[in-house]
């Protein structure tokens, strides 16, 4: 039997799937109180959302590592995501409280122009967040905030005081990860060792044949997202994945450098470089000096 699919490309949409009333075109706050039974499907977003699942019980991976947790997640979707929703065992109704909107309630807004600071809408289902008790009350209390405007009529002054309101949301959602990155340091810290491992073995072994080593490759080799990720890595050791790496390649490329019977060349094929000069020019950036500078220095 094929898998239903649906797609939530406008708040209306969403609306009339869980049966709950329009009261702007691009903004909805609604509770799911377990009312309506779990079904398999897959969901096409074409808006953001943002879920408080209250329904107790989870059991959400990290890496290669479960954990079972009962406090409540958060997960969040962006537009161009795609979902696929299955039943939970023991789970006939799950509870929720979300807010969904629109792309085109953030035109010519600042929060707009933002929207790629809160990149934990690009984290996977396993990387939800896992509030507090305290935070959950902040996060309600912001979406009660954007409800009770919307049970005003629309004027000049709904727009502003909605979007700030969201844009306070995701702000303090921000600092719940933060906070979350910090209070799971012994899962970040495997990760980063495992993270430092595979790319010494990268560098060594493989870099040659597949080219340089990206942050997206060993964050799937750790079975997380790109994003979140790199955001596990600044918390635990202070500096980007990116960078990480980058550091890496460089204590690679003076040892190797400091064996003089291999040319710069071979020097920048053996870390990944497709070209000699791109080498040069990121030993360069990085040390303040050529290759050939710091092997007659």
């Amino acid at each position: 039997m094929a898998i239903k699919e649906l797609t939530f490309d406008s708040v209306q949409k969403v609306n009339d799937y869980y049966g709950i009333e329009t009261r702007h075109p691009l903004v909805s706050v609604f509770r799911l109180d377990g009312g309506r039974p779990v079904e398999e499907y897959v969901v096409h977003y074409g808006l953001y959302a943002l879920y408080l699942k209250e329904t107790k019980g989870c059991i959400l991976s990290y890496g290669r590592t479960k954990y079972d947790y009962d406090e409540m997640t958060i997960t969040s979707f962006a537009p161009g995501q795609t979902i696929h929703i299955q039943p939970a065992p023991g789970v006939t109704a799950p509870k929720c409280t979300a807010i969904i909107f629109h792309p085109d309630l953030l035109s010519r807004t600042s929060l707009g122009k933002n929207m790629s600071r809160y990149e934990f809408f690009s984290y996977t289902s396993n990387e939800a967040l896992h509030p507090s008790a305290s935070e959950i009350e902040i996060f309600r209390g912001v979406l009660d905030m954007i409800q009770q405007e919307l049970q005003h009529a629309i004027d000049v002054h709904t727009k502003e005081l909605i979007v700030s309101n969201i844009e306070l949301l995701l702000n303090y959602c921000l600092r719940f990860y933060d906070r979350q990155f910090i209070t799971r340091e012994e899962i970040n810290h495997s990760v980063v060792k495992k993270f430092k491992t595979l790319l010494n073995e990268y560098i060594e072994k493989e870099a040659l044949t597949s080219g340089l080593p990206t942050v997206a490759y060993f964050a799937d080799k750790c079975c997380l997202s790109t994003g979140y990720f790199g955001e596990l890595v600044r918390v635990e050791t202070g500096r980007t994945a990116k960078d990480f790496i980058s550091d890496h390649l460089i204590a690679a490329a003076k040892q190797l450098l400091n064996d003089v019977t291999l040319s710069i060349t071979e020097v920048s094929e053996r870390l990944g470089f497709e070209y000699p000069q791109h080498f040069v020019r990121f030993f360069k950036a990085k040390t303040g000096k050529t290759p050939s500078q710091y092997r007659a220095a």
